[in-house]
Protein backbone atom coordinates (compact mmCIF):
# COMPACT_ATOMS: atom_id res chain seq x y z
CA UNK A 1 0.00 0.00 0.00
CA UNK A 2 1.44 3.13 -0.65
CA UNK A 3 0.06 6.88 1.17
CA UNK A 4 -0.41 9.94 -1.31
CA UNK A 5 2.68 11.26 -0.36
CA UNK A 6 4.57 8.28 -1.78
CA UNK A 7 3.71 7.07 -4.96
CA UNK A 8 4.00 3.72 -5.95
CA UNK A 9 7.17 2.44 -8.04
CA UNK A 10 4.90 -0.01 -9.23
CA UNK A 11 2.12 -1.14 -11.87
CA UNK A 12 -1.33 0.64 -12.30
CA UNK A 13 -4.31 -1.04 -11.29
CA UNK A 14 -6.40 -2.30 -14.36
CA UNK A 15 -10.19 -3.11 -13.48
CA UNK A 16 -11.21 -6.11 -15.16
CA UNK A 17 -14.22 -5.72 -17.62
CA UNK A 18 -16.14 -6.12 -20.98
CA UNK A 19 -13.33 -4.08 -22.88
CA UNK A 20 -10.64 -6.72 -22.20
CA UNK A 21 -9.65 -9.53 -24.53
CA UNK A 22 -8.27 -12.91 -23.02
CA UNK A 23 -5.96 -15.42 -24.94
CA UNK A 24 -4.34 -18.33 -24.26
CA UNK A 25 -0.53 -19.11 -24.99
CA UNK A 26 0.36 -22.84 -24.95
CA UNK A 27 4.36 -23.43 -23.94
CA UNK A 28 5.33 -27.17 -24.91
CA UNK A 29 8.10 -28.07 -22.58
CA UNK A 30 8.93 -31.58 -21.43
CA UNK A 31 6.09 -33.45 -23.21
CA UNK A 32 3.76 -31.58 -20.98
CA UNK A 33 1.61 -28.69 -22.20
CA UNK A 34 1.47 -26.04 -19.95
CA UNK A 35 -1.36 -23.10 -20.61
CA UNK A 36 -0.95 -19.36 -19.32
CA UNK A 37 -4.08 -16.94 -19.80
CA UNK A 38 -2.77 -13.34 -20.74
CA UNK A 39 -5.27 -10.20 -20.87
CA UNK A 40 -5.14 -7.65 -23.19
CA UNK A 41 -6.16 -4.59 -21.32
CA UNK A 42 -7.49 -1.68 -22.64
CA UNK A 43 -6.81 0.90 -19.92
CA UNK A 44 -7.44 3.63 -22.22
CA UNK A 45 -10.93 3.77 -21.72
CA UNK A 46 -10.07 3.98 -17.60
CA UNK A 47 -10.67 7.80 -17.15
CA UNK A 48 -8.21 7.49 -13.96
CA UNK A 49 -5.28 6.79 -16.92
CA UNK A 50 -4.84 10.23 -18.40
CA UNK A 51 -1.02 10.40 -18.92
CA UNK A 52 1.86 8.58 -20.04
CA UNK A 53 5.24 7.64 -18.21
CA UNK A 54 8.21 5.74 -20.20
CA UNK A 55 9.61 2.29 -18.61
CA UNK A 56 12.93 1.99 -19.56
CA UNK A 57 14.20 -1.60 -19.44
CA UNK A 58 17.43 -3.04 -19.61
CA UNK A 59 19.97 -6.38 -17.75
CA UNK A 60 22.62 -6.84 -16.17
CA UNK A 61 25.45 -9.37 -15.36
CA UNK A 62 24.05 -11.81 -12.68
CA UNK A 63 27.10 -12.69 -10.85
CA UNK A 64 27.13 -8.59 -10.13
CA UNK A 65 26.55 -8.68 -6.16
CA UNK A 66 23.13 -7.01 -5.32
CA UNK A 67 25.14 -4.26 -3.68
CA UNK A 68 26.69 -3.41 -7.12
CA UNK A 69 23.95 -3.83 -9.56
CA UNK A 70 22.42 -1.54 -6.52
CA UNK A 71 24.80 1.29 -6.77
CA UNK A 72 24.68 0.94 -10.67
CA UNK A 73 20.73 1.43 -10.62
CA UNK A 74 20.41 4.08 -8.17
CA UNK A 75 22.55 6.26 -9.77
CA UNK A 76 19.94 7.06 -12.49
CA UNK A 77 17.34 8.17 -10.22
CA UNK A 78 20.50 10.06 -8.29
CA UNK A 79 21.65 11.95 -10.99
CA UNK A 80 17.94 12.97 -11.58
CA UNK A 81 17.55 10.73 -15.20
CA UNK A 82 14.64 8.43 -13.94
CA UNK A 83 12.78 9.42 -11.07
CA UNK A 84 12.17 5.05 -9.71
CA UNK A 85 14.33 2.21 -10.56
CA UNK A 86 13.49 -1.53 -10.15
CA UNK A 87 15.96 -4.28 -9.92
CA UNK A 88 15.61 -8.03 -9.63
CA UNK A 89 17.27 -11.62 -10.41
CA UNK A 90 15.81 -13.07 -13.58
CA UNK A 91 16.85 -16.13 -15.86
CA UNK A 92 17.45 -15.18 -19.46
CA UNK A 93 17.93 -17.53 -22.59
CA UNK A 94 18.95 -16.38 -25.71
CA UNK A 95 21.72 -16.91 -28.66
CA UNK A 96 25.27 -15.35 -28.35
CA UNK A 97 27.83 -16.30 -31.16
CA UNK A 98 25.84 -19.54 -32.14
CA UNK A 99 25.27 -21.00 -29.22
CA UNK A 100 22.07 -21.03 -26.82
CA UNK A 101 22.90 -19.40 -23.18
CA UNK A 102 20.99 -19.29 -20.35
CA UNK A 103 22.17 -17.12 -17.40
CA UNK A 104 21.02 -14.99 -14.57
CA UNK A 105 20.86 -11.49 -14.80
CA UNK A 106 19.54 -8.47 -12.85
CA UNK A 107 16.51 -6.67 -14.65
CA UNK A 108 16.51 -3.01 -13.63
CA UNK A 109 13.25 -1.12 -14.61
CA UNK A 110 13.63 2.51 -14.50
CA UNK A 111 10.73 5.18 -14.60
CA UNK A 112 10.95 8.22 -16.23
CA UNK A 113 9.15 11.19 -18.04
CA UNK A 114 8.46 11.05 -22.06
CA UNK A 115 10.58 14.11 -22.44
CA UNK A 116 13.79 12.50 -20.55
CA UNK A 117 13.89 9.02 -22.12
CA UNK A 118 16.47 10.03 -24.63
CA UNK A 119 18.84 11.05 -22.17
CA UNK A 120 18.29 7.97 -19.75
CA UNK A 121 18.70 5.72 -22.52
CA UNK A 122 21.77 7.67 -23.87
CA UNK A 123 23.27 7.50 -20.34
CA UNK A 124 22.47 3.80 -19.84
CA UNK A 125 24.69 2.83 -23.28
CA UNK A 126 27.54 5.10 -21.76
CA UNK A 127 27.46 3.21 -18.46
CA UNK A 128 26.14 -0.48 -19.27
CA UNK A 129 29.15 -3.37 -19.55
CA UNK A 130 27.53 -5.57 -22.10
CA UNK A 131 28.92 -5.00 -25.46
CA UNK A 132 25.32 -5.53 -26.80
CA UNK A 133 23.22 -4.48 -23.74
CA UNK A 134 19.06 -4.86 -24.21
CA UNK A 135 17.57 -1.40 -23.66
CA UNK A 136 13.81 -1.15 -24.04
CA UNK A 137 11.43 1.39 -24.13
CA UNK A 138 7.68 1.73 -23.97
CA UNK A 139 4.99 4.27 -22.92
CA UNK A 140 2.83 3.32 -20.28
CA UNK A 141 -0.65 4.88 -19.62
CA UNK A 142 -0.66 5.75 -15.62
CA UNK A 143 -2.50 8.47 -13.48
CA UNK A 144 -2.00 12.36 -13.70
CA UNK A 145 -0.84 12.24 -9.84
CA UNK A 146 1.94 9.55 -10.77
CA UNK A 147 2.57 11.04 -13.83
CA UNK A 148 3.27 14.55 -12.17
CA UNK A 149 5.69 12.82 -9.47
CA UNK A 150 7.71 11.01 -12.28
CA UNK A 151 7.83 14.32 -14.66
CA UNK A 152 9.36 16.26 -11.32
Amino acid sequence: MTSKHSPSSGTFPVSMGPSQESMRLECDRSHHTNYAIGLICNASSDKNMERAVCIVQTTLPGDWLEPIAAEWATSFVRDELASCVQRNLVTSVYQWDGSLESSDEWRIQLKTSINNKEKLVSEIQKRHPFDTPQILAWQAESSAEYASWVEG
